[in-house]
């Protein structure tokens, strides 16, 4: 919402269900979670509301005191006060953020602002959805755990400052629909196609195995199935391939469409600032799909 000629304030609201088991880390999860919407706008996060539910008659109150505090804590991380919030009783817990940002109405990033030519950037592994799954059927090492749970903690604060540095055109951040479904909002929303690579898109390790194994969430299969008429698929991609770019995402990266020339400068400050960011695709003309995926 447009305030004053220099004054925009975007605000968003995002709750799910455990993705861990430690209420503490979950809390942080969910709050981190939340704010990515704001920074995927290249705005900045300014106030948090806490949106809850919790069983109190199926888990203890200390669990919620935990969650709360890792709520707080996971916002104050990124220099944003929780000022306040609302629970209701849930038959589980659901938790997360309502989120106020503030932008110069003419710097905000927007879904549907890529051009033909633009090099699509994303700045986190993809295949958290398969491994949180894991992790709840108790099929992922400690070591798994630690890697997945570090990687949902890593806020994209830095990296929404550096795509407005740079000159980024356009940005999501990659949660529910997972990697493929948001490329396809952001094709949609231009009227382009996007082509993306799938030997450049970064996988976590022990994602592949179970992959390979068919140990998708729910949600993956039912996100392929709604985007498969929108999106051509190289034969050579296996199913489990494709699957995981439709795995649901808690907590992912950006994808950031930016133009060719102004790739090599944003890439040496991703670096410098010791932020990943992996070249997966190009933006080209319209196609008879909204996207391509290439093997």
């Amino acid at each position: 919402m447009r305030v004053s000629d220099d004054l925009a304030i975007v605000t968003t609201v995002d709750v799910f269900t455990p993705v861990v088991d430690d209420p503490f880390d979950y809390g942080r999860i969910a709050a981190i979670n939340s704010l990515s919407d704001i920074f995927a706008m290249g705005a900045k996060p300014v106030s948090a509301l806490s949106v809850a539910g919790f069983p109190d008659t199926r888990l203890p109150l200390r669990v919620l005191a935990e969650i709360l505090k890792g709520l707080v804590a996971g916002a104050a991380a990124c220099g944003v006060p929780v000022v306040g919030g609302h629970t209701v009783k849930n038959p589980e817990p659901l938790f997360g953020l309502a989120v106020t940002g503030v932008a110069h109405p003419d710097q905000l990033m927007r879904k549907g602002g890529a051009r033909a030519g633009d090099i699509l950037i994303l700045t986190k592994p993809i295949g958290i959805g398969v491994l949180t799954t894991a992790l709840k059927n108790e099929r992922l090492a400690p070591e798994g755990i630690a890697r997945v749970v570090e990687l949902m903690l890593a806020p994209n604060d830095r990296a929404s400052e550096v795509m407005r540095r740079h000159g980024a055109r356009a940005a999501t951040d990659v949660t529910g629909f997972g990697l493929l479904g948001h490329a396809l909002e952001m094709a949609r929303g231009a009227g382009f196609t996007f082509e993306i690579d799938w030997s450049r898109v970064p996988v976590l390790e022990d994602a592949v195995a179970l992959a390979r194994a068919g140990a998708f969430p729910g949600g993956a299969r039912t996100n392929l199935s709604a985007y498969r008429d929108r999106t051509m698929i190289d034969s050579a991609l296996a199913e489990w391939q494709t699957l995981l770019l439709a795995d649901p995402q808690t907590s992912g990266g950006l994808l950031i469409a930016f133009p060719p020339e102004r790739v090599e400068a944003a890439s040496a400050e991703f670096d410098r600032l010791g932020i990943a960011m992996f070249e997966i695709g190009r933006v080209l003309e319209r196609q008879d799909r909204d996207a391509i995926l290439l093997p």
